[in-house]
C-alpha cells in the first residue's frame, strides 16, 4: 500500500463486494479478517433491540455503538461507515419520527443496499450519502449524536476523522464509537496482510494514540464505555504466523480490543 488513496481503493473494492452479496452472510471474514468459520468473532448480537433489522446487518461491526450512544427523541444522528443500514434503524428507533438519521459511506455498492433497505420500510427520515468520512459531506454543526461501527481502524488519516466529528457536532453533541484498537505491537506479517487491513485489524492503532487523537481535538468527558479482548483463533494465526510466531503472539493474547468510546463536543 504506497498511500491513502491506495488503501481507500482496498477497502472499497472489499466492501463493494460484500454489499453485493445478496444472497450471503458477508461478514468481516468474507474480507479476509481474523475470523474462524462463517462467524465474525468481532460481531455483537443485535438480536431483541429496537429497531433491528437482520437484513441491514451484514455482521461488520465490532460493537453495540448505539447501546452507548445516549440517543434522544427527536435527535440527529449521523452513522459514521453506515454500512447496509443496521445501526442507522437501531438509531431510528430511539429518535422517533420527529428525529432524523444520516448514514454516511463511500462504497456505492453499500449506499445502494442501504438506500433499497430504508425504501423497503418506507421510513421518511432516514437517509444514505456517499462519501468519505475524513471529509464528512454534510454541514458543521448538524449532528446531535454520531455513532461508528468498527470503520475508522479502516481509515488511514484518523486524525482528519475526529476533526470532521467535531466539526459536525452540534454545541455539547457527543459521540459513541465502536472501534478495534492494539494494546502493544502487532506482528507485521500479519498488519502488513492487505485482507487483514480491509477486513477489522491491521488498519488498527494503539489505544493511547486513539484517545490523545481524541483529546487532541478539543472532545471532553472522554471515556471507555466498553472494552473486550478479541482472541484470533489458532486457524487464522497458522494463515499468517509460523508456530514460533504464533506462541510469541500468544504471549499478549490481549494485544487487540474492541472498545467503545464516548466523548463530547
Amino acid at each position: 500500500m504506497e498511500n491513502e488513496l491506495d488503501l481507500k481503493e482496498l477497502v472499497k473494492e472489499k466492501y463493494g463486494k460484500i454489499a453485493s452479496k445478496s444472497n450471503e452472510t458477508a461478514s468481516c471474514c468474507s474480507s479476509g479478517c481474523c475470523c474462524g468459520g462463517n462467524d465474525n468473532i468481532m460481531a455483537e448480537n443485535y438480536n431483541g433491540i429496537n429497531g433491528y433489522n437482520p437484513d441491514a446487518d451484514l455482521e461488520l461491526g465490532c460493537g453495540l455503538p448505539t447501546k452507548f450512544a445516549k440517543i434522544k427523541k427527536g435527535d440527529t444522528v449521523i452513522d459514521l461507515g453506515s454500512g447496509a443500514g443496521n445501526d442507522c434503524f437501531v438509531a431510528r428507533a430511539e429518535v422517533g419520527e420527529t428525529g432524523r438519521i444520516i448514514g454516511i459511506d463511500f462504497t456505492p455498492e453499500m449506499i445502494k443496499k442501504a438506500r433499497n433497505n430504508v425504501k423497503k420500510r418506507g421510513f421518511l427520515n432516514v437517509e444514505f450519502i456517499q462519501g468519505d468520512i475524513d471529509n464528512i459531506p454534510v454541514n458543521s454543526g448538524l449532528a446531535d449524536v454520531i455513532v461508528s461501527n468498527c470503520v475508522l481502524n479502516l481509515v488511514p488519516n484518523k486524525k482528519a476523522v475526529f476533526k470532521e466529528i467535531y466539526r459536525v457536532l452540534k454545541p455539547n453533541g457527543h459521540f459513541s464509537i465502536s472501534d478495534i484498537v492494539l494494546i502493544g505491537d502487532l506482528p507485521e506479517k500479519i498488519k502488513s496482510a492487505a485482507e487483514m487491513y480491509s477486513g477489522c485489524v491491521s488498519g488498527a492503532i494503539k489505544k493511547d494514540l486513539y484517545m490523545e487523537y481524541i483529546k487532541e481535538t478539543g472532545f471532553k468527558n472522554i471515556m471507555v464505555q466498553k472494552e473486550t479482548a478479541i482472541i484470533i483463533p489458532d486457524e487464522e494465526l497458522s494463515n499468517h504466523l509460523d508456530n514460533n510466531e504464533i506462541i510469541l503472539y500468544k504471549k499478549n493474547p490481549e494485544i487487540i480490543k474492541s472498545i467503545t468510546i464516548y466523548a463530547e463536543k
